[in-house]
């Protein structure tokens, strides 16, 4: 990691790492721990929980600037490309996959969700792996719809027909 401080401005859309897209408030010291140091109120997109992330942290914890479009661009492609072989063990492929999700980067969502969409083609996934399934979806295309411009439907769309595509699956279910 850089030690260099990402710093972030009032308004601005960040990605919360595992949590998703947010939105930088207010910038100021925590009513509840007092003085000393300077926080990012950040409000989560998705159920309008807040939450606050000392600016030293920032690096710690992954709080991250969205995704320009040519770094989606180049996460579509990425899961278009035929998957890789993981794990055969679920335990070893969730504890590999819990790793990825924590990373916040994107290519690292994917891939886990890449990797829990071809397991589940195979054999249903377990219920830690279905919500991981669906968390990692949701985190990418939560991401895609704000940088696209588009609405979360859509860009559903795009990330399943990409998924299939990795899958072999050509439009029309073949």
């Amino acid at each position: 990691m850089s030690s260099v401080k990402m710093s972030f401005k009032v308004g601005e859309k960040l990605v919360y790492p595992n949590h998703g897209v947010t939105v930088v408030e207010q910038i100021g010291e925590s009513p509840i721990m007092g003085a000393g140091d300077t926080y990012y109120h950040l409000r989560l997109l998705a159920n309008n929980s807040r939450l606050m992330v000392p600016i030293r942290n920032t690096d710690r914890v992954g709080l991250r600037r969205l995704y320009q479009q040519k770094e989606i661009k180049g996460l579509i492609s990425l899961l278009e490309e035929q998957t890789v072989k993981s794990h055969t063990d679920w335990k070893g492929r969730y504890r590999e996959n819990l790793e990825k999700m924590k990373t916040g980067r994107l290519e690292d969502v994917a891939a886990v969700l890449k990797n829990l969409n071809e397991v589940s083609k195979k054999k249903s996934l377990s219920f830690r792996e279905k919500k991981m399934y669906d968390r990692a979806k949701y985190l990418i295309v939560s991401e895609v719809a704000i940088v696209k411009g588009i609405d979360e439907i859509e860009a559903e769309k795009l990330i399943e027909k990409s998924l299939d595509k990795s899958l072999g699956i050509l439009p029309g279910g073949h």
